[in-house]
């Protein structure tokens, strides 16, 4: 008992982007912490809770079973401190609804506009956080719109639609102006990869035609600059065409890459009273646009 008494918040939040992050190092990067003092506080909290919560047999570190079952209730505990010590919510605090790039896609205004509308006292807020989930790992959100598939255990996930690939490139280049584009003619090209929050990865290629160079990217922004300077080409959605427009970029479909799923996504145990009502909102919007 008296190990756990010697816990702080600031160990919950160092095990949650150890997490998140699979590595040592970047979570470090993102604590603004050294990766000694990031190591230094993962085994006091393994200490503290008697249990080794990271597996850290291979390069890419993953939680045990233990872990898994630890970060859920993490993610509760700093999500419950942080609201207790905003002492200046109103009875009705925002709704957080995190997303990595796009939003709701088309969906994005009418969702918001229809929210206003039906819940006034509820503002909703719509936040972009890049990392994996949007920030609901991190406690920061209640509830994600995430593109992919949903690869953190012991989340809730319910689907809502599918978009279409396109894909991005140099409006001067010599294939924006076909009418579409398959994988293959992508092949040799150097793709803009978002390792942090993208949805893209090279096994959207079959093996045979797989591109070989790659730039790695940290979030939208950066995407769309290495695209605009011809450093590179992108794979995407049709939520980003909409929602991205670029003057020295062209999105052209690519219709024989896979379709992506978005989904909603949220904690198993909901850490806002009106997430249900922007579940049933959200399915109503995208059925009646």
């Amino acid at each position: 008992m008296s190990g756990l008494r010697a816990l702080e918040i600031r160990h919950l939040r160092c095990f949650l982007a150890i997490a998140e992050e699979g590595n040592v190092t970047r979570a470090a990067a993102r604590l603004r912490l050294t990766q000694p003092a990031v190591s230094r506080t993962l085994a006091a909290l393994e200490s503290a809770v008697g249990v080794r919560l990271v597996d850290r047999s291979t390069h890419h570190l993953e939680l045990t079973a233990e872990g898994r079952a630890f970060r859920e209730r993490a993610v509760v505990a700093v999500a419950a401190f942080e609201d207790a010590l905003d002492t200046g919510r109103a009875a009705h605090r925002p709704l957080r609804v995190g997303h990595a790039w796009s939003a709701a896609g088309p969906y994005t205004t009418p969702l918001l506009r229809r929210w206003r509308q039906t819940h006034p006292k509820v503002p909703l807020e719509l936040l972009r956080i890049d990392d994996r989930t949007a920030g609901l790992t991190r406690g920061l959100v209640d509830a994600a719109l995430l593109r992919g598939p949903v690869r953190v255990p012991g989340l809730v996930t319910e689907f809502l639609y599918e978009e279409s690939r396109v894909a991005a490139l140099p409006s001067d280049d010599p294939l924006s102006g076909r009418a579409e584009l398959t994988l293959a003619d992508l092949s040799d090209r150097t793709i803009a990869l978002n390792r942090v929050s993208g949805s893209t990865a090279l096994d959207l290629w079959p093996p045979e035609i797989r591109p070989t160079s790659t730039i790695p990217v940290a979030n939208t922004d950066d995407w769309l600059a290495a695209i605009a300077a011809t450093c590179a080409i992108g794979i995407t959605t049709t939520a980003t065409a909409d929602m991205h427009p670029h003057t020295s970029v062209t999105y052209v479909p690519l219709p024989d890459a896979p379709p992506l799923p978005v989904t909603l996504t949220w904690r198993p145990s909901p850490t806002h009273p009106s997430l249900q009502a922007f579940v049933h909102l959200i399915h109503e919007v995208i059925d009646t646009h």
